[in-house]
Formats: structure tokens, C-alpha cells, sequence
């Protein structure tokens, strides 16, 4: 038996190439990793959704200012009010009585904020209310 030396000539070039799609390989994996790996922040606790208590927002029309005031229990928004409401502004403002009302029958029937359903006439109004109850809703997060 002879053993000759065997001589392996590989190109620069196809070396770069192999290093470039290990490297993309890697990225690729690393970003499918990220993307489908669940996230801890969205697990809820045995011990509910919401502090229970009232939480207020500040809600500004014009010159006027109004606290919307979210009560919640642990898992569930209970009711919404308007506090500081007077004549004047109910008179500038008529449509946030009919849209507050709505709102608060609609809570018992929906697990979100999000989930309300805004009426036509009073759309706008309602998503002013909806923003001012999300914000609310963030100071009740445990």
C-alpha cells in the first residue's frame, strides 16, 4: 500500500459563500425563534386582571375638564361615570350622556374595552370616552 498525498484546492470564493449562508442560516433561525417563542408579559395570574377599586382619567373638551371615573372588580370593568359633569358642559357636549350609557350597557356583555361597539351618531363621541377609560384602565393593571 502507497500513500500519496491527496491535494484539495478550494476557492476562496465558495468559502465566502458557505460562510454567508451559515451566517443568514443563523439569522433566519434565530429571528423564527423570536417571532413564535410566546411571550412572558401576557400570562394572567390566578389573582385577576384588574386591582379592584375607581380609577380616573382626565378627560379635557374644549375648557372644560372631566374626570371619567372606571370602577372594577378583579376580573371585570363594573361601571363608567363622568364626575365634575355640569350644565354647561352637558350643554356644549350633548352627546356624552347617551354615549356613556351605551357604553355602560354594553360592559357586562363584552371582556374588552375593545370589544365595544360604537354607535354611528355617536361615534366619535364614544371613542373619546374609550380612550379615556383604556387610560384609566392602565393605573388598575396589577
Amino acid at each position: 500500500m502507497s500513500t500519496q498525498t491527496k491535494i484539495v484546492v478550494v476557492k476562496a470564493k465558495e468559502l465566502i459563500y458557505t460562510a454567508l449562508f451559515i451566517c443568514l442560516g443563523i439569522i433566519l433561525l434565530i429571528l423564527v425563534l423570536f417571532m413564535f417563542a410566546p411571550e412572558g408579559k401576557n400570562v394572567t395570574t390566578s389573582a385577576g386582571t384588574y386591582i379592584p377599586g375607581v380609577y380616573t382619567s382626565t378627560l379635557t373638551l374644549g375648557e372644560a375638564t372631566l374626570d371619567v371615573a372606571v370602577s372594577v372588580d378583579k376580573d371585570h370593568i363594573t361601571s363608567v361615570s363622568l364626575n365634575h359633569m355640569t350644565d354647561s358642559i352637558s350643554t356644549m357636549y350633548p352627546l356624552l350622556t347617551p354615549s356613556l350609557e351605551e357604553i355602560n350597557a354594553q360592559l357586562a356583555n363584552i371582556n374588552s374595552i375593545d370589544d365595544l361597539r360604537l354607535q354611528s351618531d355617536n361615534q366619535y363621541t364614544s371613542m373619546i370616552l374609550q380612550q379615556a377609560i383604556k387610560n384609566a384602565l392602565k393605573k388598575a393593571k396589577p
